[in-house]
């Protein structure tokens, strides 16, 4: 009987754990397929070439591919943002803007000192506790936001007072 019980609790410890839904994660369909990340950006530019060729200078992003044998850019993983804004949104700076690429890097600093030894102008940085930013614009005046991630800092726990000894 007391083998029974148990087999009982661990099967219904077993479903609670395997269920769908959680606090943290909302309740999906059983086998929804979702997609794995971003597989490319793609937007109209006045001189595409020019573009692409800057966007490789300046932030070491590869050229389109021109053959099948040739290796397309590859980014590493972390966190990837997707954020709607409001259609009157201010963010993107141009009112005419509907969008706006967020690139992650390794050291915001390094990278802003490089940009500007380029002659390209970049915006101070602003820190906050997901990470710090910087702001720019590609020649045809496209906003770039760079990004060095952290992770914010738990708040810490408040310590037990000692007692005086």
């Amino acid at each position: 009987m007391k083998n029974l019980s148990l087999l009982a609790a661990l099967a219904a410890l077993l479903v609670l754990t395997l269920s769908p839904a959680s606090a943290a994660e909302p309740a999906k369909e059983p086998n929804m397929q979702k997609v794995l990340g971003i597989g490319g950006l793609f937007f109209k530019s006045e001189n595409p070439e020019r573009l692409a060729k800057w966007y490789e200078t300046h932030l070491g992003i590869s050229l389109v591919p021109t053959s099948y044998e040739q290796k397309p850019w590859h980014q590493e993983a972390g966190t990837t943002v997707f954020a709607p804004f409001k259609k009157d949104t201010k963010y993107f700076g141009k009112p005419e803007q509907s969008w706006m690429v967020n690139f992650r890097v390794a050291d915001l600093k390094a990278m802003v000192a490089q940009l500007r030894a380029a002659g390209i102008t970049v915006e101070e940085p602003q820190s906050y506790p997901n990470g710090d930013f910087a702001r720019l614009h590609d020649p045809e005046g496209n906003p770039i936001e760079l990004w060095e991630p952290k992770e914010p800092k738990e708040p810490k726990e408040p310590k037990e007072p000692k007692e005086p000894k």
